[in-house]
């Protein structure tokens, strides 16, 4: 298994060919799609022909940006998958943070766990000056998952188009200072409140 990051529950590794039946079954919950289509299934064709060859060729590029499944790290089982990359008109530096999981791992913390992983990443090795994501503004459970990664939201704009549900969009983000000052303050005594 070419494994690009583990954590304590995940194991994020590429993508194959092989993993196009469980990208289906992902695909075909509704409540899976509904904050991304309306609940609608994506045909077999479309993930086979489109969205995988796309996703599995940000491996030609090198191993810093792209998509992965996520893998129960005890029993192997496929949970779904994250995505750490640039999108095209993304400065390079500022990858977009994504993930879609079985809804069997909802609530979990399984989300958090892996976008905390990716972000950490991002930052302590593959340079990136911000990382974002996004979701509509009415799915909860994706906006909380993005505050417990440690992004704050950015802004609010209409995210409608001919594949997405109606309504507007939220946007998330975390800087490279923000992280910085979030994961690397120097100890402080309690007495002095002085670094330690």
């Amino acid at each position: 298994m070419d494994v690009y990051l583990r954590t304590e529950r995940l194991a994020l590794r590429r993508l194959t060919l092989e993993d196009l039946d469980a990208i289906e079954a992902l695909d075909a919950d509704q409540e899976v799609m509904r904050y991304i289509n309306g609940g609608h299934p994506t045909p077999r064709h479309e993930l086979r022909d489109e969205y995988l060859p796309a996703w599995l060729s940000y491996y030609e590029r090198g191993n810093a940006w792209g998509f992965w499944a996520a893998i129960d790290a005890v029993n192997g089982a496929f949970l779904g998958w994250f995505h750490l990359r640039p999108r095209p008109d993304d400065p390079p530096d500022e990858p977009e943070l994504g993930y879609r999981l079985r809804r069997q791992g909802w609530g979990s913390g399984l989300a958090t766990e892996g976008s905390r992983a990716l972000i950490d990443k991002a930052f302590g090795e593959l340079g990136a000056g911000r990382v974002y994501a996004t979701t509509m503004a009415v799915n909860a459970g994706s906006r909380r998952v993005m505050e417990k990664a440690g992004m704050r939201f950015v802004r609010q704009f209409d995210g409608s188009g001919p594949e997405r549900v109606a309504g507007d969009d939220v946007e998330y983000a975390i800087t490279r200072d923000e992280w910085d000052s979030d994961n690397h303050r120097p100890a402080r005594s309690s007495a002095t409140g002085r670094p330690v």
